[in-house]
């Protein structure tokens, strides 16, 4: 810190050039900005001072935006916080963030973030390669909203070919596997349907044996009275049936289906064909009136260069016979996957900097030199240094942060995450990678202290209670819940991610280490609804920061330590809770 004489001094030179006439200092580019960084003012609001000159105003602005010097000693940067703390691991409830001059309106924040060439997100978060978050529909509801998701691999290669497919060709507002009945089925069978499935709709699509569209079901004629005739006695044929062929629907369909309905009073569904009359799909107006609303939303869907979804799959080092690594079977998975339009792959592990995902990220990198590629996890400088060097484009930081997880306990490893995403950050500036915090994120402000050190997030537990995770449904003393496991659970290990913390799902010869845990989480709604909470909360952390976009984010957080009854004051407390934040 510079020396009371050298503040005066430079602060005087200010004030000098405030004072010349008419009002206006004068440019000076042979100074070192540098120099100015003990008074706390914005580098580029010098440098730009000092190349151009300027009036009172814009001092103005410099002199609201200049750190005091009186606070430096308490709220620090990046660096000279956790090299304060280098003896002691730190995660997000321990640390607080604090706020900054600003003229940022969280509203008018940017949280689009490139993580690879080819791979831009609108928003930075990702949902986890968990087998009770992520598939198509998660994934879809992901990119929708401007995030990506990644599809877990505890599941049959095909099936996870099939998986990529549906969000790569999925068309926003087609249902793309509706609910459909046959003609020889009675009225009585669609209501047995609708009940046991708890259907809101009562109107069907028919098709017969070979998929081929034969009429439509009107739920006017889905009552008890008609229960005992047969679904062909009751459909509206074919032929007086609105449809339209996907190829007609061209490069805007939701634009081409309100026209559609804006044509047709009284038509509330749209048929869609192939050229051979098979069912592909069904689009509600209902749902496009939605879609229209949401495209006046500041945050767009995340899209490739062909305007199909983005999407990632996770894939494991397998290994033969011989516990080798099965390059055959890996590079057969990723073609497939990269011809199904995959956008990038993520190698999931529990031990990122070991030989096995290393040999495999060179394996990748070898076969696809411009595919993303995602890589973890790590906790250290030098792990993200080897993966960097193997061929990632960005690494997962986290061992042992998430709620299901237990690998801290089990075997004893792990750094808490916001010390780990620090030294993380260090290594993936000089090897220009990016770093993705994965685990330990439980709210919104979570994210934002992660976000200033990492260029993304990665959620799990947040979004496993939501409507589109495929985890079972439960319902406990009038509560839902939706399953949640580890993939480190012997449960998600026998069903295939034993790879992933080094063991063999057919190993029958010695016990499997768990170091996660089966669970429930309460039922949350929609992914739309949940992601709204999160992204308000991003963009309020960054209008007190003053941050116009993630990387004015990272570079404006300073940092404190907050004492236990400091962590009780920030929650609501001294009161009798009616309604949740949330």
């Amino acid at each position: 810190m510079p020396t009371e004489e050298k503040i005066r001094g430079k602060s005087r030179w200010v004030v000098n050039q405030m004072d010349s006439v008419p009002g206006r200092f004068e440019p000076d580019p042979s100074r070192d900005a540098s120099e100015f960084d003990g008074l706390g003012f914005s580098r580029s609001v010098v440098v730009n001072l000092l190349a151009k000159g300027g009036c009172q105003s814009a001092f103005s602005v410099m002199a609201a935006t200049r750190i005091s010097p009186l606070d430096t000693p308490f709220y620090q940067t990046a660096d000279k916080f956790f090299t304060a703390n280098s003896k002691v691991g730190l995660t997000f409830d321990v640390i607080t963030l604090a706020a900054l001059y600003s003229e940022v309106l969280p509203r008018e924040t940017k949280l689009d973030i490139t993580l690879a060439d080819g791979l831009q997100l609108n928003i930075p978060i990702i949902s986890s390669d968990m087998d009770t978050v992520t598939e198509s529909r998660m994934a879809i509801a992901m990119a929708l909203n401007g995030g990506l998701g990644l599809i877990h691999y505890n599941m049959p290669d095909r099936e996870q070919l099939s998986q990529v497919s549906r969000v790569k060709y999925h068309v926003q507002g087609l249902i793309q596997e509706p609910i459909k009945v046959s003609p020889d089925q009675l009225i009585g069978d669609v209501l047995a349907l609708i009940e046991q499935k708890k259907f809101g709709f009562s109107t069907f699509p028919v098709v017969d044996a070979k998929g081929i569209f034969v009429g439509l079901l009107s739920g006017h004629v889905v009552k008890p009275r008609y229960a005992t005739k047969k679904v062909s006695e009751a459909l509206t044929p074919r032929k007086q049936v609105h449809t339209i062929t996907k190829k007609e629907l061209g490069k805007d369909p939701i634009a081409r289906a309100d026209k559609f309905f804006t044509e047709h009073i009284g038509i509330h569904k749209l048929i869609v064909l192939d050229e051979d009359d098979h069912l592909l799909g069904l689009i509600t107006m209902s749902d496009v009136e939605r879609i229209t609303q949401e495209r006046k939303a500041q945050f767009k869907p995340a899209r490739d260069a062909q305007f199909r979804l983005v999407c990632g799959a996770a894939v494991s080092a397998t290994r033969n016979a011989f516990g080798e690594l099965d390059r055959e079977r890996i590079l057969t998975h990723a073609g497939e996957l990269v011809e199904r339009g995959v956008d990038v792959i993520a190698v999931s592990t529990a031990h990122g900097h070991s030989k096995g995902v290393g040999d495999m990220v060179r394996v990748l990198r070898d076969a696809f030199p411009k595919l993303p590629i995602i890589v973890g996890n790590v906790t250290s400088a030098a792990g993200v240094e080897y993966l960097a060097d193997c061929g990632a484009n960005a690494i997962k930081v986290g061992q042992g942060p998430g709620s299901i997880c237990t690998t801290r306990i089990v075997a004893g490893v792990g750094i808490p995450q916001l010390t780990a995403l620090y030294v993380c950050s260090l290594a993936a500036k000089k090897k220009k990678v990016a770093i993705l915090a994965d685990g330990g994120i439980t709210k919104s402000g979570d994210i934002v202290k992660a976000l200033t050190l990492a260029q993304s997030v990665i959620c799990g537990g947040i979004f496993a209670g939501c409507t589109e995770a495929p985890g079972e449904v439960l319902e406990i003393s009038g509560k839902l819940y939706k399953s949640y496991r580890g993939m480190g659970s012997l449960a998600a290990m026998k069903s295939g991610s034993a790879a992933r913390y080094g063991h063999e799902k057919a190993d029958t010869t010695r016990k499997l280490a768990a170091e996660g845990i089966e669970a429930l989480k309460e039922a949350s709604g929609p992914v739309d609804r949940v992601l709204a909470q999160l992204i308000g909360g991003i963009q309020s952390g960054m209008g007190y920061l003053g941050a116009a976009n993630l990387a004015q984010l990272r570079e404006k957080a300073r940092y404190i330590r907050v004492s236990p009854a400091g962590q009780r004051e920030a929650a609501p407390h001294d009161v009798v809770e009616l309604k949740t934040g949330n």
